[in-house]
């Protein structure tokens, strides 16, 4: 992912302090938080934030806390969200709620959520309360986002533009609070400030819909996910809706057919709709709506004085290559 060896050395480091610090018992409790922040994710939001706040001449100590807060936070979302996705792979290894059971993942996940507060409040007092409505806004958007994609799971007609705009809150939000909050904690101007998070936004946005391109074309073996995920569950991805926008005759009736087909083995369901994404193009058309987004983070770092930003520049062009 091309992270800084410092900085992604700093943040397994202070991951794997954490779990130490996790108490034994009741080991149901703590043991699920445990195997979810140790399954070997990528950690780019607190890298991210530890990045930024280095770029911007901070100190990385003090971006510590939240960093970490973040990381939490979106493994309390992963736990959860892979209950109401049914997932069963998260990481290339069995999801909480399967490796354990239902009741167990939502307490977890509830207490990582606790945590992720507790975490934050060690956060250096003068920057303590901006940091805390940052991290406020990203969490509330992040539940409206997950709201709005189940809601368009059963949802006849969605548009792009509302999936773009549930992608933003799901996703992107929590990438622009991490790259805004590691630019308050640089002491950064408020109108860096509001340029890091345009581009954390427009990393969200471009990781997401890599995502989708990956839950369908990528491999079971790199992703560490169930390919074809998303169309089993009939999810509304940027793929399928531009796949509804183009297709006619017998490609839209058979596009048409096979959402919410339950029929049909989850196999050939996936083989078909990828065979339609394929025909109609779509996997180009996300490239060129990702390479859209690179340009506007490209775009917002342009302005901003530091000899480090190369250093993101190239993170990103790493996120639009990546396979897993």
């Amino acid at each position: 992912m091309n992270i800084p060896v410092l900085i992604e050395e700093k943040v397994k480091k202070e991951i794997n302090d954490f779990c130490k610090s996790l108490p034994k018992e009741p080991q149901e409790l703590y043991e699920p938080m445990r195997y979810m922040l140790l399954l070997g994710g990528k950690n780019l939001r607190p890298s991210l934030l530890l990045l930024t706040c280095k770029m911007l001449g901070g100190k990385i100590n003090d971006a510590v806390p939240p960093a970490i807060a973040i990381e939490l936070f979106h493994n309390f979302t992963l736990i959860h969200d892979d209950v109401t996705d049914n997932s069963p792979l998260r990481r290339g290894k069995p999801t909480v709620y399967k490796k354990w059971n239902l009741n167990v993942a939502l307490l977890s996940g509830d207490a990582l959520l606790i945590k992720s507060y507790q975490e934050l409040s060690k956060t250096p007092a003068k920057y303590l309360a901006q940091i805390f409505q940052l991290f406020n806004e990203a969490a509330l958007k992040v539940c409206e986002g997950q709201q709005f994609d189940m809601n368009y799971e059963k949802q006849i007609k969605v548009t792009i533009d509302d999936y773009l705009k549930m992608i933003s809150m799901k996703t992107a939000a929590l990438f622009s609070a991490s790259m805004g909050m590691g630019a308050i904690l640089a002491g950064a101007s408020k109108s860096d400030c509001n340029k890091m998070k345009i581009v954390g936004e427009s990393l969200g946005m471009l990781f997401q819909l890599k995502d989708d391109m990956l839950d369908v074309f990528g491999e079971s073996a790199q992703t560490g996910k169930q390919i074809g995920g998303d169309i089993i569950q009939d999810k509304k991805t940027f793929l399928l809706l531009k796949a509804f926008e183009l297709a006619k005759g017998k490609t839209k009736a058979e596009i048409t057919l096979l959402i919410g087909n339950t029929e049909i083995s989850p196999a050939e369901k996936v083989q078909r709709v990828k065979k339609i994404y394929e025909v109609l193009g779509v996997e180009e058309i996300a490239n060129k709506q990702m390479e859209m987004y690179y340009a506007k983070a490209k775009k917002s770092l342009a302005s901003i004085k530091t000899p480090e930003k190369d250093i993101l520049l190239a993170l990103t062009g790493t996120l639009l290559e990546r396979k897993k």
